[in-house]
């Protein structure tokens, strides 16, 4: 599949720098400090859809991911292959002006404005490839699958970043929801220190907001935390692996 640019409507247009300046409006001061840098190095718009062959010569050039067009979410046997080659699936279709404040399913703001900018920033990356090459260790064992999901489901979506004594934003479905940015800080969920085991063992419900987030300290903390997952999952997974 390709992103056919000429196929963007004036909606379209309209969605895209109708929601980027909803969300720079609130993330300029709660997102974190890598997450702002990185958007500028990718160079994100409020008056410009990205394209996606414009922004993977920026991540080959900044850490060698790239972007790769997929119709809808695809199924982990499919997704942690692609992300072990440092390649991550993005749709490239967005939601109506009337689908403005809830979505069923992620469209290219959630993929694109949520995930695609760290994908310039080489810790980051590090702990995305790390996570994908446990995943790729794991691929036939369905519980260790299922844990990894629940850890890149309370960082690289949902996760929370302590800075200068603050909390900061910088998972993608918080990046990308308007409602879950103001609500994700505020005293009404629980916040937990990052921890491998209990994160790996904690259920979610992906159809409401979150109740709890995880805060880390630093992205070396993720990446030095890979060591760790894989233990755990050596220790609790049902197939052998080599």
């Amino acid at each position: 599949m390709q992103q056919h640019y000429e196929n963007y409507t004036e909606e379209d247009f309209k969605v895209w720098r109708t929601l980027f300046n909803w969300q720079m409006g609130l993330l300029e001061e709660v997102a974190c400090a890598e997450y702002l840098e990185s958007l500028k190095t990718v160079e994100f718009q409020s008056d410009k859809i990205p394209n996606f062959k414009e922004v993977n010569a920026i991540l080959k050039k900044e850490t060698g991911w790239q972007l790769m067009v997929v119709p809808n979410i695809i199924p982990n046997e499919e997704f942690f292959p692609l992300l072990a080659k440092q390649t991550f699936s993005a749709t490239t279709w967005l939601r109506k002006m009337s689908e403005l404040d809830y979505l069923e399913e992620p469209d290219m703001f959630h993929d694109v404005f949520g995930h695609v900018p760290l994908l310039s920033n080489s810790t980051f990356c590090s702990f995305f490839k790390g996570l994908a090459d446990i995943g790729m260790k794991f691929i036939d064992d369905p519980i260790a699958i299922e844990m990894l999901g629940r850890m890149y489901w309370f960082t690289i979506e949902f996760g929370l970043i302590r800075q200068k004594g603050q909390l900061k934003i910088y998972g993608a479905g918080i990046i990308s929801s308007h409602g879950e940015t103001k609500y994700c800080l505020s005293n009404e969920p629980t916040h937990l220190e990052f921890d491998v085991e209990t994160v790996l063992n904690m259920e979610y419900d992906n159809m409401k907001i979150q109740d709890t987030y995880f805060v880390i300290e630093s992205f070396d903390q993720l990446f030095e935390s890979l060591p760790r997952i894989e233990e755990y999952l050596e220790k609790t997974c049902l197939v052998e692996v080599g």
